[in-house]
């Protein structure tokens, strides 16, 4: 389709914190070894795809498992880091487990929780500002690449936001999707929407990856 976009969204592989609940945000935490190897299997199941680029958010843990999927999936490209794609900030949240915020900031953890629009941590962003980047993001990616397909490698917040986008539906929604680690995610970029044409396909994977609680 020469006016459309074919985007395959993948969330970065496991982290050490994604193991212990801890929040990452936009703090720079690197891959464990689970998440390493979920992005060489990421990359395998994309071995015969035509890609023309690739991005990633330009922390390591999605920059480096971009670098991963494009070796064996596109070894003539190279990865462009894009800050747009980094995971939501989470202010004072950064660096503590979801027990911790529970604990800690009681009123603040539950307008997390139910999703509130408006919530943002000390330091942090809303639900609507981080929706508000990733579809300007998007939208300044894809319009390169018509008639393309492209990867973007991201985080489990702005997996959220694109399926949100592609699906209508409010940043307060209950998430009923998933959003694991290495999942292959697929949609279809025009200049006048963004739809859904496959979701979280793990098949990839011994088993689906950790799920992004409350993103």
């Amino acid at each position: 389709m020469p006016t459309a976009t074919r985007i395959i969204a993948i969330r970065h592989g496991e982290t050490a914190w994604n193991v212990d609940t801890r929040i990452q945000g936009q703090l720079d935490i690197d891959l464990n070894d689970t998440g390493r190897w979920q992005a060489q299997q990421a990359g395998r199941a994309l071995a015969d795809e035509a890609i023309d680029a690739v991005y990633a958010s330009d922390l390591q843990r999605a920059f480096n498992t971009a670098q991963t999927i494009a070796t064996t999936a596109a070894p003539h490209l190279e990865v462009q880091a894009h800050s747009g794609l980094r995971e939501r900030a989470f202010g004072k949240f950064e660096g503590q487990t979801y027990a911790a915020i529970e604990a800690q900031w009681p009123e603040e953890a539950r307008l997390w929780r139910t999703r509130d629009p408006h919530f943002a941590p000390e330091g942090g962003e809303t639900p609507t500002q981080v929706l508000a980047r990733v579809a300007h993001t998007v939208n300044e990616i894809a319009a390169r690449h018509l008639g393309q397909q492209i990867v973007l490698v991201s985080h489990g917040g702005v997996m959220d936001m694109l399926y949100r986008l592609a699906t209508q539906q409010s940043v307060s929604a209950t998430r009923t999707w998933d959003l694991g680690n290495a999942a292959i995610n697929r949609l279809l970029w025009t200049p006048d929407a963004l739809t859904l044409v496959g979701w979280a396909d793990v098949r990839h994977l011994d088993a689906a990856g950790l799920d992004e609680f409350g993103a």
